[in-house]
């Protein structure tokens, strides 16, 4: 495939979640240690796992399941941007200052998760004011570095519902230290889950072939 920028958290039992939520789990029916012919094992986890693209069904009553949703989201020109705020607080547009937005999907790494295995409930969000802008902009797809484009404890999901609105996308649980800032070819396609309201992701950046 040559050069790219792998922007999924590698998932194990340690990969945090939200508290309450379900951690993964991988139990072994068969394996070469027991004596069998191959390894066979099961995955248990809140579909909110890591790296994820959260389906409409999640913060919108009548929303459709990540199944249904139009993969055409999630693939195709990426920006990335690097905005930095306060601990606990939201992203706006002050943050964001004068930066042109000039592709379709923005990818915003905040620094404020850095262990996709130790939990800290103080990651930045993103304020809904940001998000009607970027939607303003034709932006179709808004990522995150954090678990979640709203604070930890907020109950209103206030961005998830200017999400809803506009129609939009969401990857959240995103890995983007190190990426430079810039233009970028995004894969980062859910499974065809039915019903499901997230799924995980393998997300990676492609440079552009004619930046």
């Amino acid at each position: 495939m040559g050069e790219y920028f792998d922007i999924s958290p590698m998932l194990s039992e340690q990969t945090a979640v939200f508290p309450g939520d379900t951690p993964l789990e991988r139990s072994v029916q068969m394996g070469w240690a027991q004596g069998h012919h191959l390894e066979l094992s099961t995955l248990k986890a809140t579909v909110h796992l890591g790296a994820h693209a959260d389906a409409p069904s999640h913060y919108h009553k009548g929303g459709i399941g990540i199944g249904e949703r139009d993969l055409s989201f999630y693939y195709g020109e990426a920006q990335v941007v690097r905005l930095r705020a306060p601990k606990g607080q939201r992203i706006d547009l002050s943050e964001w200052g004068n930066r042109v937005v000039n592709s379709p999907r923005v990818l915003i790494e905040t620094g404020s998760f850095p262990d996709p295995n130790k939990w800290n409930s103080d990651f930045n969000s993103l304020h809904p004011d940001l998000i009607q802008y970027l939607g303003d902009c034709g932006v179709k797809l808004v990522g995150i570095d954090t678990p979640s484009i709203d604070p930890a404890e907020d109950k209103d999901l206030k961005s998830h519902q200017r999400v809803a609105k506009l129609n939009l996308a969401i990857l959240e649980g995103l890995v983007l230290s190190g990426v430079p800032e810039g233009k970028y070819h995004l894969i980062a396609l859910p499974l065809r889950l039915k019903g499901f309201d997230a799924s995980p992701v393998r997300a990676i950046l492609l440079p552009l072939k004619n930046p």
